[in-house]
């Protein structure tokens, strides 16, 4: 059940487009810049997350505003602490078990990084290494969260093959 090469890159290709749009605009430069960067993009995607593993883009969309939500939420909270300076901080490194391929640990990391208060610093055999703001204030229960989403946009052929 191995998709195509040709269809697996066109489908990436077309939905790295979209989201250069969506993070750049229509500027000329940037569809210049874009126009070597998204094919470079999907090249790589395709090393990263193999062709058999089809993406739901649908899951990814409906994903989209649960990470706007706690994205928020976390820049609210890290406001509030920088606008307190008196607030404990506890900072410091936890590693968690991620059990995505090679390519969704990468996404995973991007995303934690792209929410304030984590920055995924790398792997550890079968653990993300990651950097809390503050061990204590739960971040590290939302990461098992976010591992089964982007587990969930990976279609089933990952969990049926490492069952």
């Amino acid at each position: 059940m191995e998709k195509p090469i040709s269809t697996a890159f066109v489908h990436r290709l077309l939905f790295m487009i979209v989201v250069w749009i969506v993070l750049s605009g229509v500027d000329g430069k940037a569809l210049a810049i874009g126009a070597v960067a998204v094919p470079a993009a999907t090249s790589l995607s395709l090393h990263l997350l193999p062709r058999q593993q089809y993406l739901h883009l649908w899951r990814v969309a409906r994903h989209f505003p649960v990470f706007l939500f706690s994205s928020l939420r976390g820049g609210l909270d890290v406001a509030r602490r920088a606008l307190s300076p008196a607030m404990p901080l506890s900072p410091g490194w936890v590693e968690v078990p991620a059990q995505l391929p090679d390519g969704g640990r990468v996404a995973m990391g991007a995303e934690l990084s792209l929410m304030p208060g984590t920055l995924a610093a790398g792997v550890r055999g079968e653990r993300l290494l990651v950097h809390l703001l503050d061990t204590e204030a739960g971040f590290e229960n939302a990461i098992p969260r976010e591992e089964e989403a982007i587990l969930g946009m990976i279609v089933d052929t990952y969990r049926r093959r490492n069952k």
